[in-house]
């Protein structure tokens, strides 16, 4: 399996392997905020956390997804991510499929989960390129992803059908392998500067 199963520990957030046991924390991070209202993204209502769950681990066993669980340095889960879209021959990954709780949202924790992601990606699996994906539409995660130093590639116009009926066009971002030492850079100095 690449990439394999691992926990990425930080200061402000810890990545652990995704797993049943998860599903409480995360029915209660589901709520956290008017998260079932964004009609862009798709993010479980809370009767729908264990189905997603084993949907994630169902791709993992595939070999197209790693999913882990977000936790809160106190080891409450608050949200997902994954890697996605997993392509070992021409090692490349997307990072995506990823939702938080409302409350930690804006905070050091998205930053820093993407801070451990794209390291484990590029220093460890030796990436050529990691992706991002989001609806056009979505201009906070598309301001997020940019923040970090991704590039736009393009907008795959009417690219998937929405559950709830719409049309998505995909913005599509990446960073290579020869851009990492300068976001990487990037991503430190967004960590330690001041918020205000």
């Amino acid at each position: 399996m690449w990439p394999e199963p691992i926990t990425l520990t930080g200061r402000h957030v810890t990545l652990t392997p995704l797993a049943p046991e998860h599903a409480g924390d995360l029915r209660d991070a589901c709520v956290d905020g008017p998260l079932q209202t964004l009609w862009y993204t798709m993010i479980p209502a809370p009767d729908e956390v264990a189905a997603e769950i084993d949907r994630r681990l169902a791709l993992q066993a595939a070999g197209s997804m790693l999913p882990f669980a977000v936790l809160t340095p106190d080891g409450r889960a608050v949200g997902m991510t994954t890697y996605m879209n997993i392509d070992p021959a021409n090692r490349r990954v997307e990072i995506g499929s990823t939702w938080y709780a409302a409350s930690v949202q804006r905070s050091p924790l998205n930053t820093e989960a993407k801070r451990l992601l794209l390291a484990h990606a590029f220093d460890e699996l030796n990436c050529i390129a990691v992706e991002f994906r989001t609806h056009r539409m979505n201009t906070q995660s598309r301001r997020a992803i940019e923040r970090l130093g991704a590039q736009l590639d393009g907008i795959l116009r009417a690219h998937m059908i929405m559950a709830n009926g719409t049309i998505r066009d995909t913005a599509c971002y990446s960073i290579t392998s020869s851009e990492w030492p300068a976001v990487r850079a990037n991503i430190d100095w967004l960590m330690q500067k001041p918020r205000g």
